[in-house]
């Protein structure tokens, strides 16, 4: 028998899993750890929410099988969503779905559309599941340049010529996990053309849709005249609403491909818990200056961590939007690579951030810094960053980087 099942030997070894094991080794020695490396939000569910799933849970008939595809009344709030947020119509029957959260949508349907050895166009890097929901499916992943830009529709064009087969999906991911680029309507206008004159399907992840900072407002890929023909989106309310661990989301768009995922979940789950869907339906329905506050509360976030770095002398860029930094590595420290990088790091700053490497090769040269601790512990996390690189002028090997030993 085999060592390993097929599917299991295509999936690398999880990368984070290195600085993990240092992270819990460290607070197991009782080390004060400030953990910036999973985007996992910190702040509560918005009372109004809470209170709506408590009021959901005391009425038994909501403990039975709920609907796989969503209740109506939450598909017809997303629908609602769209039409407010991007002036975008949505049939709730037949062009929504409601979803375990974005990242189970995303691989069930990679599952229903591929077979095998269909080549999908991925951004590099990109969050994990973009390119291995394809992979576990049977694909194969052809990265592309991961910026909104000329090289990204350039390197478009190299794969439809110069792949066989010619590619059937694309993704797209913008505001960006974990590189915080924006794409504008223009740039969507681009990608919609080229995929309907090629046949490509796109798959548009949004689940940072509201986490944005300045005047540039994250469009939907929905908003093209005509992308409805070719493309899906997919959004959460994880981060909109501080709802992670509720594991709610939606696919919205073309109804072929929202067909083929409501099948395909018809097989494997029954939907979200009742209250939670009757929840979230509130968080859609409801008042929204939570959103307003949780955007306020990232950016202020965002200003205390890029400037600290910056009086520290680690130059990072200022993102638009998403609720990370996407930080190259300070150039002493570049030929370690993302994953050492993190671990230094963590031993000498305290402070756990996730490598590059593991959101595609073309990401290891930079670590990314969530925004999900407050303002005093982010303080904190500064000045030990500064004091670390300060107090190491000659990088972890002296002068000679030839003679790195980590």
């Amino acid at each position: 028998m085999h060592d390993e099942f097929h599917r299991i030997r295509r999936l690398p070894p999880y990368v984070f899993a290195e600085v993990n094991k240092a992270k819990a080794a460290a607070r197991a020695a009782g080390e004060d750890i400030i953990d910036l490396g999973m985007g996992n939000p910190d702040s509560p569910t918005p009372p109004h929410i809470v209170a709506k799933l408590v009021e959901a849970v005391q009425d038994p008939r909501t403990h039975r099988y709920s609907v796989s595809k969503g209740i109506p009344g939450l598909r017809r709030a997303l629908a609602g969503y769209y039409r407010r947020r991007f002036d975008v119509g949505l049939d709730p029957e037949t062009e929504v779905v409601a979803t375990l959260g974005s990242k189970e949508g995303l691989a069930n349907l990679a599952a229903a559309i591929t077979s095998p050895g269909d080549t999908i166009l991925v951004p590099n890097p990109s969050y994990p599941i973009h390119q291995f929901g394809f992979i576990i499916a049977g694909a194969a992943v052809r990265s592309i340049p991961a910026s909104p830009d000329e090289e990204m529709l350039r390197a478009l064009d190299r794969a439809v010529r110069h792949s066989v087969p010619k590619p059937t999906a694309l993704i797209v991911n913008f505001p960006s996990n974990p590189t915080a680029y924006l794409a504008d309507l223009d740039f969507y206008r681009e990608i919609v053309a080229f995929c309907r004159e090629h046949e490509i399907w796109i798959m548009s992840d949004l689940a940072y849709a509201e986490i944005y900072f300045g005047d540039k407002v994250p469009p939907s890929i929905l908003q093209v005249p005509g992308a409805k023909n070719i493309a899906v989106e997919f959004t959460s309310l994880s981060k909109t609403y501080s709802m992670p661990g509720w594991r709610m989301g939606f696919a919205a768009g073309n109804a072929k491909l929202i067909n083929a995922l409501t099948r395909m979940k018809s097989y494997l789950d029954y939907g979200a818990f009742t209250p939670v869907q009757v929840a979230a339906t509130a968080a859609l329905n409801g008042p929204q200056d939570c959103v307003q506050d949780m955007r306020d509360l990232y950016r202020e976030r965002r200003d205390v961590l890029i400037r600290g770095l910056h009086a520290a002398g680690w130059d990072v860029p200022c993102p638009d939007g998403s609720m990370f930094a996407w930080a190259p590595i300070p150039e002493r420290y570049a030929p370690m690579g993302s994953v050492e990088f993190s671990k230094l790091l963590l031993a000498r700053a305290k402070v756990a951030v996730a490598p590059g490497i593991g959101f595609g090769e073309h990401g290891d040269g930079h670590v990314r810094i969530a925004l999900v601790e407050n303002t005093h512990r982010l303080r904190q996390a500064l000045r030990s960053i500064r004091s670390f690189l300060q107090s190491d002028t000659n990088g972890p090997w002296g002068a000679d980087p030839d003679q790195a030993t980590i």
